[in-house]
């Protein structure tokens, strides 16, 4: 088969590779679409892939082409997508339903071969069949929007509340939809992106602020009257963001941290107290697993997609052949790149 084969860092070749040999717990999902997703950028460009040669990619959707002996709810032809995340299922985490918190775990598309090929294999238990009417293109985001929803439930989120999308990014804008899905009052998007901020309007965002903006505060007083969010949803994972998050929160509301830190946070007295004098409930969110495996995360993905909840049409910078992966890292590396990346495969 044909695959993105990252040899070292900044080395993407499409190239031939073997086709996955599958066991009798396993299938064998041609891929029609996968997403580039912001851990593999510094997995390609920073060279901190686990190993290599390897093959990344975990978002995505296909078509089964075989089927494990040990399997009977699956057959070839069936439309799916898949959890990418491999628990023991046998530790006190994963017997908790705390799948995401396995120490003994693997996770395809990056401890072990992804689907950025034309072929990609998966425990049986992992797959998850797309619902009726959604396109491989919208396939690939499932997983992406497990991650917001995760994250929304972790915060046990209740509808009829004032809501801060803090980073509109791929993850951003789906959480924001996520959230007007479930029934938010109000939703106000923050971003330095005008371009962002205008998807996020698009997609229902009922106010938008520039983070750069000098008046910022006062426009957040004003859409508050002045008590702040009662749910902030971080997802750039960038200091400013991070603490900004706790600032706008409101007295006994709730910060949810979904993005991932690259670098080091620091927090002043003064904004470590923003915790302390309003109460507030902050938590982290690491993935998008729950009980029963793979989590109603999975399920209630598709229904958002299919029911026409959810807009992915907005959230695609490019949908490009599998072979043009190699030139998608070089613009990434190059900041030529606004939204997510889907990879076809045409063969």
């Amino acid at each position: 088969m044909k695959a993105l084969v990252l040899h070292k860092k900044e080395d993407l070749r499409y190239e031939d590779i073997a086709t996955p040999i599958i066991n009798e717990d396993e299938v064998l999902i041609k891929v029609k679409a996968t997403g580039i997703c912001g851990s593999d950028f510094p997995r390609v460009l920073g060279g901190e892939s686990r190993y290599f040669p390897n093959i990344l990619g975990h978002e995505f959707s296909g078509e089964i082409v075989e089927v494990g002996s040990n399997i009977n709810n699956l057959k070839p032809k069936d439309k799916v997508t898949g959890a990418p995340l491999k628990p023991c299922m046998k530790c006190d985490d994963c017997l908790s339903g705390n799948h995401a918190q396995c120490k003994n775990y693997s996770f395809i598309g990056s401890r072990e071969f992804g689907t950025f090929a034309e072929y990609v294999k998966m425990p049986g238990r992992n797959v998850v069949k797309l619902p009726e009417g959604c396109t491989f293109i919208q396939g690939a985001f499932i997983e992406p929007i497990t991650v917001a929803l995760h994250g929304l439930f972790l915060a046990n989120f209740k509808g009829a509340s004032s809501v801060a999308i803090v980073g509109a990014g791929t993850i951003g804008l789906l959480a924001l939809q996520c959230a007007k899905a479930m029934g938010a009052k109000t939703i106000t998007a923050f971003d330095i992106s005008e371009v962002n901020l205008e998807k996020a309007k698009k997609l229902g965002a009922d106010h938008i602020i520039n983070t750069s903006s000098e008046d910022m505060r006062e426009q957040i007083k004003k859409i508050t009257n002045g008590k702040g969010f009662e749910y902030v949803i971080e997802s750039a994972g960038v200091q400013f963001t991070e603490i900004l998050s706790l600032e706008i929160a409101g007295v006994k509301g709730n910060v949810m941290y979904i993005g991932t830190p690259h670098s080091e946070i620091k927090l002043k007295q003064n904004e470590f107290e923003y915790i302390n004098r309003k109460e507030l409930l902050v938590r982290g969110s690491w993935m998008s697993y729950s009980n029963p495996w793979p989590g109603k995360e999975w399920i209630i993905a598709g229904d958002f997609l299919s029911s026409g909840k959810i807009n992915v049409d907005l959230l695609a910078d490019r949908i490009v052949p599998m072979e043009e992966g190699v030139q998608a890292f070089k613009d990434i590396k190059a900041r030529k790149v606004n939204g997510k990346i889907i990879l076809i495969n045409e063969r």
